[in-house]
């Protein structure tokens, strides 16, 4: 059957090609891991590329993803990244077969691409460029020679081809060498790619070990223990401290720093500072430290969302150190109303001077809950200011500090269209019931309980509404300080069916927590949360 046996050998020839495509973006990537190991792990393609895509994201479509996928949002973006890579390998392989150079010119494109990412970075290094460089070159010789193989006949093919014809079905190209040639291609680059993420892993493993070799010391000013009054008494709510391993983690590094806490510096600098330093963690660690136990909370945070922790925190005054600086608050005269804090990955924040210098208990924090910081939350040194959500005061691994004014300069958030200034929200939220849930109406109550927050500012009452009803005061836990959140809980009587069950705060200032609802672009999302439940 002429059509069948024609159909046979257009597939035949067809999947060398995509193949071929697949095994040189594998190529090209694993390279370009090697290089990046050897160089500097954060220089590597996918990060450069997935880190410019963040920055070019709108603050809506960010907020989207953080909202759906949470903290596993950057593993999606590279994911997303690695599959649009092997469908351009896929299709270039496939176009190779017909123009070869052309297609190679076009793996040489992509790299190119890598290499503006790369320079596009605020860490940008020069050497930063030679991953990408180097997995397209790697990437464009393997499609080049791989299609080759499976152009190239094996030798002249005879007008009825044997039976068993190792040349592939009547094809007239080398099948056997074309996939011998792939297994080596795609084997090396695999073993490039290991030694890649093993050099990679090596180069932070000296700041691992700075990181367990360091001792802090004990505070000047300790925190006094967590009274028990503090926790509610009811299953199911978030625990008063939030373990490390469970604290939230928001950020756009792509690769989480690994700073080596004995080469690490920060630099003190800008308008107003009569006295530039440059600190060492050492010098810090000699200076007297503070313990407080402080809520932070993410801007991104939705209506009774996961994105808020309490922590335990070891730390220097920032307000002191600024001062020995010789800054000044702008209502004592100083030049300076903001300060911008820079990180190891390029990341800025904007905080207002007079928040860190009005004696609340901003600081540089050293320790969490007892241990040096985890990387994930800045280790070697991160800063926080209570009371300011996290992307104008909580810089991780930060290693400047500039004071500049609100008018010259927009960090980072500010430039995609956060607000400038962000003090946090009177915010409350029910952990138990969770939404959907089917408690049982008898004999006794259902116990409904939460936390609530207004950092800085302290919570007085928590209440709860069930469906369109009265509103009802929950119960108190102690408030351990102005700082923290606030756990409450609610004995309710509850009857059979459906209800809705509404929780609003009211913060030391006796201001009530607002219903108008607000997505969290651009200062913070504002509502109250409610959960349904049926009751059986």
């Amino acid at each position: 059957m002429p059509v069948v046996s024609n159909f046979r050998n257009t597939v035949s020839r067809a999947w060398p090609g995509p193949l071929a495509g697949l095994v040189a973006g594998l190529c090209a990537l694993a390279v370009a891991e090697l290089v990046a190991g050897l160089l500097r792990p954060a220089a590597g393609p996918v990060t450069v590329v997935g880190g410019a895509v963040i920055d070019r994201t709108p603050a809506a479509v960010k907020d989207f993803a953080i909202r759906t996928f949470g903290e596993n949002d950057k593993t999606v973006l590279q994911i997303g990244i690695l599959a649009v890579l092997a469908l351009l390998a896929l299709v270039a392989g496939a176009v190779a077969l017909r123009h070869r150079r052309a297609s190679t010119a076009g793996i040489l494109l992509f790299g190119l691409v890598g290499t503006v990412a790369a320079l596009s970075r605020p860490d940008a290094g020069p050497l930063d460029v030679l991953p990408s460089l180097a997995g397209a070159l790697a990437g464009a010789t393997a499609l080049y020679l791989l299609t080759g193989k499976a152009r190239r006949p094996a030798a002249p093919v005879p007008a009825v081809p044997p039976e068993g014809d190792a040349g592939g079905d009547g094809a007239g190209w080398d099948r056997r060498g074309f996939l011998t040639a792939t297994a080596v291609t795609a084997g090396a680059a695999a073993g490039a790619g290991a030694l890649g993420r093993y050099l990679g892993g090596r180069r932070g493993q000296s700041a691992v070990a700075s990181r367990t070799r360091l001792v802090l010391p004990a505070p000047a000013s300790p925190a006094p223990p967590v009274p028990p009054a503090v926790r509610a008494k009811a299953p199911g709510i978030s625990p008063f401290v939030t373990p490390n391993r469970d604290f939230y983690r928001v950020d756009t590094a792509l690769v989480v720093p690994k700073v080596h806490a004995e080469t690490w510096r920060l630099r003190i600098h800008g308008e107003g500072v009569a006295r530039p330093r440059t600190y060492t963690l050492a010098d810090l660690l000699a200076r007297p430290l503070i313990e407080r136990d402080i809520t932070l909370t993410c801007v991104s945070n939705e209506v009774g969302g996961p994105y808020v922790g309490n922590a335990r925190w070891l730390g220097v005054p920032l307000g002191a150190l600024l001062a020995d600086c010789g800054v000044r608050p702008p209502s004592r005269g100083g030049r300076a109303d903001q300060l911008v804090a820079r990180s190891v990955d390029g990341m800025t924040l904007g905080s207002p001077v007079e928040d860190v210098m009005d004696g609340r208990d901003a600081m540089l924090a050293v320790g969490m809950n007892g241990e040096p910081l985890p990387f994930e939350h800045g280790f070697p040194v991160r800063m926080l200011v209570p009371g300011l959500y996290g992307y104008v005061s909580a810089c991780k691994w930060i290693e400047d500090i500039e004071l500049t004014t609100f008018d010259v300069y927009d960090p980072y958030w500010v430039k995609r269209e956060w607000a400038r200034r962000a003090p946090i929200k009177t915010q409350s939220r029910i952990d138990t019931p969770k939404p959907f849930a089917r408690p049982s109406a008898g004999p006794g109550p259902v116990t409904v309980a939460g936390v609530a927050w207004a950092q800085h500012r302290g919570i007085s009452r928590v209440q709860i509404r069930v469906d369109d009803g009265p509103w009802n005061d929950a119960e108190l836990a102690a408030q351990d300080t102005v700082d923290t959140w606030r756990q409450w809980s609610y004995r309710w009587q509850a009857a059979p069916g459906g209800h809705t069950l509404t929780v609003r705060a009211t913060d030391g200032t006796g201001r009530v927590q607002t219903e108008r609802r607000t997505r969290t672009v651009p200062d913070g999302a504002s509502g109250w949360h409610s959960v349904f439940v049926t009751v059986t």
